[in-house]
């Protein structure tokens, strides 16, 4: 009788994590973007990129630079989060 019991938690529990709605705005798609001290100036646009989650990390000399970093993480990264 104990493990119907504990059976029944169980799938409760994943029934409900099923339901829940996808946030908007997920953890596992957070980065921190940090520009050197020179970024800002004419034609300076440098930093580094860091994805929250893994610490995966990767520097970059311009904006077209880090907006293909991130599409690369998240492309990486997409497949194992979404499941």
């Amino acid at each position: 009788m104990l493990r119907s019991v504990t059976h029944s938690r169980v799938t409760r529990t994943q029934e409900s994590e099923r339901e829940k709605p996808l946030p908007e705005l997920p953890a596992w798609k957070a980065f921190v973007v940090q520009f050197t001290r020179d970024a800002g100036r004419v034609g300076i646009f440098a930093g580094r990129v860091e994805h929250l989650s893994s610490g995966r990390r990767a520097r970059f000399n311009s904006a077209e630079e880090l907006l293909t970093i991130l599409g690369n993480l998240l492309d990486e990264l997409g497949v194992a989060s979404d499941t």
